[in-house]
């Protein structure tokens, strides 16, 4: 069982890890938007919002539980971690180092991709010597799935084949990313002929891909599909604020990103260690990430003075 203290941190935790690891959802969002009417733009901050808060982040992590424990029915799923039944505990037991493996790999994948491969200000020294080795990206996450792939092997093949997920999730959802990137780029900077509703679907659609990142980062603080809802939905409607009036502000602080991209590598290495049996104390992952993005908030606003 959660005290309420761990509750309460950890919902602050996942609130403020969605709403700093979805700053480039909402850059996008507000630049789209500026092109829009006035009514699309009402009608995708209001259901727009409804749809990233209720669907997307409430959808897809009770359907990763779900799809991990089919035993559990659709509905069970959503409770299971609430559950005092024995056997539907240990299902979720059962299943969790999947899950924690899958997702640790995936994100430790989004971590090395903008170390290596994405344009960033530098906030560490050795940000800039990894940024001039991208070349070796590919390598150091395939040496890395190996690694990961052979020790889980020993335990359990259940769990290394979930590596093999986070994995694939990662390219797949990195090949969207690319394409709305591409077309985002078009959409600004050319004449295009995309109504409002099109540039509606097109921002819901990147706020799905975008708001994996944030899912499966959830599963690092707890299993527990109504808390994690109620912290990313916390978090999205955050984004949406930023999105409607204060995103120049926020782009201010250059560091944010920094910050969320190094929570990302620390909570990948909790959910692998987790998978692989380590015992991780309820407090650890909203610590850690109160922690590192304190430090490069401090560092973007000593900037600023």
């Amino acid at each position: 069982m959660i005290d309420i203290w761990s509750f309460v941190l950890i919902v602050l935790g996942l609130s403020l890890f969605e709403t700093v690891s979805s700053i480039d959802n909402a850059v996008i969002n507000a630049e789209v938007l500026r092109t829009m009417s006035q009514k699309a733009r009402r009608w995708f901050l209001l259901w727009g919002m409804l749809f990233a808060v209720f669907i997307v982040r409430g959808l897809l992590p009770w359907l990763i539980i779900w799809a991990t424990n089919p035993s559990l029915g659709f509905l069970g799923s959503l409770t299971a971690t609430f559950s005092s039944d024995p056997l539907v505990i240990q299902a979720v037991e059962a299943s969790a180092p999947i899950l924690l493996m899958g997702g640790g790999v995936f994100l430790l994948f989004l971590f090395f991709h903008w170390l290596f491969m994405e344009p960033k200000i530098i906030g560490l020294h050795a940000e800039r010597f990894f940024a001039k080795q991208a070349v070796w990206f590919y390598a150091v996450v395939s040496i890395i799935l190996t690694a990961l792939v052979w020790y889980a092997m020993k335990r359990d093949p259940f769990i290394a084949f979930g590596a093999v997920v986070g994995s694939t999730v990662f390219f797949i959802t990195h090949g969207f990313k690319q394409n709305a990137e591409k077309a985002e780029h078009e959409m600004l900077h050319h004449q295009t002929n995309l109504s409002d509703w099109s540039k509606i679907l097109y921002l819901e659609v990147i706020d799905t891909t975008f708001s994996i990142d944030g899912v499966l980062g959830a599963f690092a603080f707890t299993l527990s599909i109504p808390i994690i809802l109620l912290g990313n939905g916390l978090g999205a409607i955050v984004v949406r604020q930023l999105t409607i009036g204060n995103i120049e502000r926020i782009k201010k602080y250059k560091y944010l990103k920094n910050g969320a991209m190094y929570s990302v590598f620390a909570l990948g290495l909790i959910m692998i260690a987790d998978g692989f049996g380590v015992h991780v104390p309820n407090w650890l992952s909203p610590a850690i990430t109160f922690g590192i993005l304190g430090f490069f908030f401090w560092k973007s606003k000593k900037e600023l003075i």
